[in-house]
């Protein structure tokens, strides 16, 4: 295995990035990992709980799907943001606090140049999406936000969710990467259903790493099982995601 680095800038991790052979991985200061990419399908996702955070495509018709636009808060390795750019033709936005992590992106993760349908904006993503000409925008917001130690998420607040809740339209969709002890999960998912309703939100069973996505809806609905069923196999068949596996492990958080 092969390791890079960039020097740390004040109170941000070093950025440093791994190669396995076939996978290549991006890590903040720890040898935990921070994101990954398959080197031969650079834009692919390759992480498990990365390729749930896209069940919000369950929920909307798919020939709507380039016409929406998402935003990503955490950048990590540029998976869901080459995803949706590359793959779903979608109007893309990331936030990323740490400039390193977006310079190793556009050198060792192929993530494409800023264009008309992709920008990466380096801001505090908190303060980034209180922006009132974003409100009502976005249709699929990504958060994966964790700091080096990778214990919780770093922005987990129920005021925090209002925020991001703010942001969608009608019937966009919210998907968390939830990480670390049980307790800091029932504590994440207890301030998503203050700012949502807890009608609103979708879990998928924790991964073999420990990763739970847990999705919410702007707007709360129960498709028929038929609906998405025809749906994940649309997806898979399209975009190559395993979401008819999807639907054995991911179900409402409300009976």
């Amino acid at each position: 295995m092969t390791r890079k680095k960039t020097p740390a800038t004040a109170e941000l991790p070093e950025v440093s990035v791994s190669d396995d052979g076939e996978v290549r991985h991006l890590h903040l200061g720890t040898p935990w990992i921070q994101g990954s990419m398959r080197i031969a399908e650079p834009f692919a996702i390759e992480l498990e709980y990365v390729q749930r955070m896209m069940a919000w495509l369950l929920f909307v018709p798919p020939e709507s799907v380039s016409k929406r636009n998402a935003l990503q808060l955490g950048l990590g390795a540029g998976a869901i943001t080459k995803f949706c750019h590359k793959l779903l033709r979608m109007r893309t936005t990331a936030v990323e606090l740490n400039p390193q992590v977006l310079g190793v992106c556009r050198a060792w993760f192929k993530l494409p140049p800023d264009g008309p349908r992709l920008a990466v904006v380096l801001a505090d993503a908190a303060q980034h999406i209180r922006r009132p000409e974003l409100a009502g925008t976005v249709d699929f917001l990504a958060v994966d936000l964790y700091d080096h130690e990778a214990a919780a998420p770093v922005l987990d607040s129920a005021e925090f969710y209002a925020d991001c809740r703010a942001l969608l339209t009608d019937d966009g969709c919210l998907t968390v990467n939830l990480f670390g002890r049980a307790s800091s999960y029932d504590r994440s998912l207890a301030q998503m259903a203050e700012a949502f309703g807890e009608q609103a939100l979708w879990a998928f069973k924790p991964t073999r790493e420990g990763n739970t996505v847990v999705l919410a809806q702007r707007t709360p609905s129960r498709p028929k099982r038929d609906e998405l069923q025809a749906r994940a196999e649309h997806i898979q068949a399209r975009w190559d995601l395993p979401a008819p596996k999807w639907l054995r492990v991911f179900k409402p958080v409300a009976a």
